[in-house]
This record gives structure tokens, C-alpha cells and sequence, in this order.
């Protein structure tokens, strides 16, 4: 059973985000909170928490992103998946500083929600089985034919005329181009260097020289190619499609 807690000053936007939860048909514990005060007060550990940024009718902001450094100083049996749901671009780099889990901006992409969680919910899990169907690519390695679903892949590498995909507990080889993998698998995937094609879904953080990924892997980045991963990546996490 998966415990959600939404947080958001608007009703509406509580009540459309608990059907969008209910949607996904995963067992889950749905609390709404209308203020930060009102989340901390109900002291109910959340695994996953869809957190307002702008709350409260002051007009200052800020009142999500407050709550959020509240929760990661708390010394908690459980720190909360953050994800962040808000009108506004401008707190992007900020939600790094308190480790969200994903950016998503109003309106909300029902399609994006739906992604968002379902890969929240696998790493709750643990790599559990309550993940839902979702895109896959075929391959032919030594052991045969081998369908394996896209979220699995956490990066690409070139080696000896072979791509090798690092999934989460085996490595799979097949004689390719990382190029061509690289069309294929569209643009939740990202070209950081001329011998590594990474998941985005599966970036922790990043820096000018390294990509940490959220297994705590460590990739390097091309300098040549910073520049366009960094606008990709930010583009990702705020469900953008067209990044270009």
C-alpha cells in the first residue's frame, strides 16, 4: 500500500490530482492537505508527496518549497518522494537543493502524470512488480530475443562494436550503434558523451563533468556535450516534450 499526500492550497487542483492517483490502479493511502501548517500538523509520513510551490494568498510563494526543506532537515522513518506541481518555471534549480523526484507544471499533462508515477512507485517498491505495462525494445543478444521495458534501461554504453545496456541488476549486449539506439529510444534519452546514451528518468544530479544516476552510478559528460544535455534534462523534468 502506497501512502500519497497531496499538498495544495486550490481544491480543485487536490481533488484532480487524488483521481489522476486513483487512475493508476495502485493500492494506495490518499490524504489531501490544503497548507503546509495543515500537512505538518497530520505528522503522516507520505511515501510519495505532490507538493504545491505557490501556496497561500499572500502572494510571497514559496510556501511548498519551504515545506519540502522543512521535511528533508525532519528526522523521518520515511523521507517522502517530492514532486512538485506548480504554474511557475523559475524554481526548477531549486528543487534540486531539496532532492524533488520530478517537476511538473500546471496545467497537468495526464499522459506525464501517469509516467511520473508510475516510476515513483517502482522506486518505492524497490524494483517491485507494481509497475504498469509500459513502452519496451527488442533486442537480439546471446541468450536470445529479449523484450525489455524502457524505464528498465538506466544508461547505454558503446563498447567493441556492441551496445550495452545497464539495466537495474544485469547488463545486456548486442551488436549495434549507439547512434541508432539513440533515434530509437526517443528523448528520454540523452547523448552525454560519445560512448554513454543516458536515461533521463534515472538522473540523480549532475555536474560539467559526471552524471550520478539515482543507483549512484557515475557517468562522465563530454564537455562538447554539457550544453545540450543540461537544457534537456531541464526541459525533462518539467514534462516538456519539444526541448530543441
Amino acid at each position: 500500500m502506497i501512502k500519497i499526500a497531496i499538498c495544495d492550497d486550490e481544491e480543485n487542483i487536490r481533488n484532480y490530482l487524488s483521481q489522476l492517483v486513483r487512475r493508476q490502479s495502485v493500492p494506495c493511502q490518499v490524504r489531501k492537505y490544503a497548507s503546509a501548517d495543515e500537512y505538518l500538523a497530520g505528522n503522516w509520513e507520505a511515501d510519495l508527496l505532490f507538493l504545491d510551490i505557490e501556496m497561500g494568498s499572500s502572494g510571497s510563494g514559496g510556501e511548498g518549497m519551504s515545506l519540502a526543506r522543512k521535511i528533508r532537515s525532519m528526522d523521518l522513518n520515511v523521507q517522502p518522494l517530492i514532486v512538485f506541481v506548480t504554474g511557475y518555471e523559475n524554481y526548477v534549480y531549486e528543487a534540486f537543493d531539496v532532492g524533488a523526484f520530478q517537476y511538473l507544471l500546471k496545467p497537468l499533462s495526464e499522459e506525464k502524470f501517469s509516467e511520473v508515477f508510475a516510476r515513483g512507485v517502482l522506486k518505492i517498491a524497490g524494483g517491485g512488480s507494481v509497475m504498469p505495462a509500459a513502452r519496451t525494445f527488442t533486442i537480439r543478444c546471446s541468450n536470445g530475443v529479449r523484450r525489455i521495458p524502457i524505464y528498465r534501461i538506466y544508461y547505454a554504453e558503446s563498447s567493441n562494436h556492441k551496445v550495452m545496456l545497464h539495466l537495474e541488476e544485469e547488463i545486456l549486449a548486442y551488436y549495434g550503434k549507439l547512434g541508432d539506439l539513440e533515434q530509437e529510444l526517443g528523448k528520454d534519452f540523452c547523448r552525454i558523451h560519445k560512448g554513454y546514451l543516458v536515461s533521463l528518468a534515472h538522473v540523480a544530479s549532475y555536474d560539467r563533468t559526471e552524471v550520478t544516476l539515482l543507483n549512484g552510478e557515475k557517468l562522465p559528460v563530454s564537455k562538447y556535450k554539457y550544453r545540450d544535455f543540461a537544457k534537456a534534462f531541464l526541459w525533462w523534468l518539467k514534462g516538456e516534450a519539444d526541448y530543441e
